[in-house]
């Protein structure tokens, strides 16, 4: 098979400025995304999708594909990511280049290694799946979460039935941790709901799905980042 790995940077973000590019640890944030890729040894081309000319220099200098930008449409906030990856696929195309896979590694995850690549793509492989996305253990269970009233009254904020339940015996909830997503080219343009037909959750662990949104998450990512190189050093 051939395989795209596509890293989504788009400029421009609303909660923190330039986010994608921002330097953690001595790197531009996009670049985590570019090495564990390149170190996965699974890609033929590892793609940043981005409309900036100084995201594409910083992503090309990283070892980055990218020969093309974005257009305004695409990077709008109504274009959706599965949007943009269809771009870039048919963007290929025009050059020539076909591939069987697409791999998003959204470069807010840096945690995420080129271990964690190879075990998706392996998983994807062995279940001959359509698509697969990442996941990881939710940090606490949502059945000991609620709406609030305009109010903020907490009269029926707990159900009763799980409110004084030990955590062990409450059931394992997941999310997404956006961290990876692999699909097969044609399973992205001809499915409108990517996850109903045989889409499958692969298990992160939660260290490495951490998620950079804002400045305290670059923060603890920083903190993580020192703490793993140090024990690495030992």
């Amino acid at each position: 098979m051939k395989n795209l790995a596509v890293i989504p940077a788009r400029s421009g973000s609303k909660g923190l400025k330039d986010k994608n590019i921002k330097e953690l640890c001595g790197k531009p944030l996009l670049a985590y995304s570019i090495a564990a890729a390149q170190k996965s040894k699974i890609f033929d081309k590892i793609h940043v999708s981005t409309d900036s000319e100084i995201y594409k220099k910083i992503a090309v200098e990283y070892g980055a594909d990218v020969p093309f930008l974005r257009t305004a449409e695409m990077s709008s906030d109504i274009a959706t990511t599965w949007d943009a990856m269809k771009y870039v696929i048919n963007e290929y195309r025009k050059c020539g280049e076909v591939f069987d896979t697409i791999t998003v590694l959204q470069p807010t995850s840096p945690l995420r290694n080129e271990e964690d690549i190879q075990g998706a793509y392996k998983f994807f492989c062995e279940k001959n799946a359509s698509m697969i996305s990442s996941v990881c253990e939710m940090e606490h269970s949502p059945l000991w979460s609620n709406v609030l009233p305009q109010d903020l009254s907490m009269e029926n904020f707990e159900d009763e039935e799980v409110a004084f339940l030990p955590r062990q015996q409450l059931p394992t909830y997941y999310r997404e941790n956006g961290a990876i997503y692999i699909l097969k080219t044609h399973h992205l343009f001809s499915q409108k709901n990517l996850y109903k037909e045989n889409c499958y959750a692969y298990i992160m662990d939660q260290l490495h799905s951490v998620d950079i949104d804002q400045e305290l998450d670059f923060l603890v990512v920083e903190v993580l980042m020192k703490q793993y190189n140090h024990q690495n050093e030992r």
